[in-house]
């Protein structure tokens, strides 16, 4: 009944493709392989250049594009040629991850208080996902993604790379790409998601798979559409049945 009535689906990151299979989208098996290349490929990536992620809560006050500028150029003190620092994941309101060149995000960490982050913590993370320190493996995906038929979802999916609603196939094709060097821009989809007039109910929401961080991140997003949220372990299920 849920499935049946469902409107609207988003991931996160790699869980954009779950999202586009469920949508009917992408067939299971070519997303399974377009996910494979992808991880590789941005494995390769990651190996080239020590770079990481940093999670990072700030206050009111925090400017996170300041801060990156200015480990930046501590980068460029240091002799590394085009520096990379950004903010790769926006997460809910004063929350973000930065991703980039380790020495940026060393720096941003011993200078915290100068950029009014309250909290900062290092992701057990290989490389600067989400950043144009991805590039090698835009091309590997881009081709993966040519050599697959892609259809028109059946319900709304929302893209990480802008937040908005897939139009096509070829749009899907088209962000798929660039989702790997633009931020996920999960709180703007938040957003888009659940924007409606006032006094109109929320939809139920269901965070299927391990872990429920989509969960907290909409909770600070929108307290309302949280009301309506569950958790589905599907690995739960299965461990249910063969017991």
């Amino acid at each position: 009944q849920v499935v049946e009535s469902c409107v609207a689906a988003a991931g996160y990151s790699v869980g954009e493709f779950a999202a586009l299979v469920f949508a009917g989208a992408l067939g299971f098996a070519e997303a399974l392989y377009a996910v494979k290349v992808r991880a590789e490929a941005m494995q390769k990536a990651s190996e080239a250049v020590p770079s990481g992620m940093l999670s990072v809560i700030g206050q009111r006050e925090a400017n996170y594009k300041f801060a990156c500028l200015e480990a930046r150029k501590h980068c460029e003190s240091l002799g590394i040629e085009n520096p990379v620092c950004a903010v790769s994941n926006y997460l809910f309101p004063d929350s973000r991850v930065i991703a980039g060149h380790l020495q940026a995000l060393e720096f941003l960490q011993q200078n915290a208080r100068k950029y009014y982050f309250t909290r900062t913590k290092m992701l057990p993370v290989s490389g600067a996902f989400h950043t144009r320190l991805m590039e090698p493996a835009v091309e590997p995906l881009a081709e993966v993604l040519k050599s697959i038929e892609i259809q028109k979802p059946l319900v709304c999916v929302y893209s990480n790379v802008d937040g908005k609603k897939y139009m096509h196939s070829k749009h899907i094709q088209k962000l798929l790409v660039k989702q790997v060097v633009s931020p996920v821009m999960w709180e703007q989809t938040m957003h888009s998601v659940y924007e409606r007039k006032q006094g109109t109910e929320f939809p139920y929401t269901y965070e299927v798979g391990p872990g429920n961080q989509l969960g907290a991140v909409l909770k600070k997003c929108n307290l309302k559409a949280w009301k309506q949220y569950n958790h589905v372990d599907a690995l739960e299920d299965e461990e249910a049945a063969e017991a």
